[in-house]
């Protein structure tokens, strides 16, 4: 059985191998005229941010996965699942769904809901004010940042460009069967890919983040499914009815932890 395994382990090896290399050969020459489209990619990019905050109501559903890196240096992928509805300017609902959590968050302009359904308890956070000003209020006053938040913002192009450094348009791709143009940016800290919907509707498809500063380049990937906006969303409530009965929690205590 070792042998079988061991077998099958080497000639996975080899297939990606044999894959990286087909696939280096085929970018080869988008790569090399990349920085030519540094312009073009820039201007996709502002194209998406501008649809995306034209865009008052927006629903998707998202699939994630963040990687981790053990003490024994081995890379593991945590996946997980979620909706997210909005009404901007100032309300949001999103589900988060995963091994370790089943949270629940809603906001109404006012205050911040978290209900982790599993253990039936939530909390609340009084944060008047913008799904922006949530956005950086949870990440900077109570360092709880929400990965792929950035895509909600009502501008993405000046929160996400202002420390880039680096720029490559890497031509089309294609997730979840619909054609993307794929963009590739560097900062200091970090690398990020994001796949842009071709035509009219420039929804993100996929944002993959890099991890450059810590061992093995863990990644964390976000990526898009079922875009509606506009006319296409369900109106919902946006406010918390607590149908369940769940308990109160004690401020500075999570509903769910993962």
């Amino acid at each position: 059985m070792q042998m079988v395994a061991g077998t099958s382990a080497r000639t996975a090896t080899t297939s990606l191998r044999i894959a990286a290399l087909a696939l280096m050969l085929g970018l080869g020459g988008a790569l090399s005229g990349a920085s030519a489209d540094e312009a073009d990619a820039r201007k996709l990019f502002k194209a998406m941010s501008s649809y995306m905050a034209a865009q008052k109501t927006i629903s998707f559903q998202y699939d994630t996965n963040l990687e981790i890196v053990t003490k024994d240096k081995q890379k593991l992928g945590l996946a997980s699942s979620g909706k997210v509805t909005l009404n901007r300017p100032d309300n949001i609902r999103f589900t988060h769904t995963g091994g370790f959590a089943d949270v629940e968050f809603l906001f109404d302009g006012k205050t911040l809901t978290l209900l982790g359904k599993t253990t039936n308890v939530y909390g609340q956070l009084e944060v008047p004010g913008t799904i922006d000003h949530l956005i950086d209020e949870l990440r900077d006053k109570y360092r709880r940042p929400v990965p792929g938040a950035d895509l909600v913002l009502s501008n993405i192009n000046d929160t996400l460009m202002a420390t880039v450094v680096n720029v490559k348009d890497l031509g089309s791709g294609v997730i979840g069967g619909v054609e993307c143009d794929h963009l590739a940016f560097r900062t200091k800290e970090v690398d990020w890919q994001i796949w842009i919907a071709q035509g009219s509707r420039s929804y993100p498809c996929r944002y993959v983040i890099t991890s450059t500063k810590v061992a093995q380049a863990p990644q964390y990937s976000f990526t898009i499914r079922d875009w509606k906006a506009g006319d296409e969303v369900r109106s919902e409530d946006f406010s918390f009815k607590n149908a369940t009965g769940a308990k109160k929690m004690e401020p500075g205590r999570s509903p769910q932890h993962g």
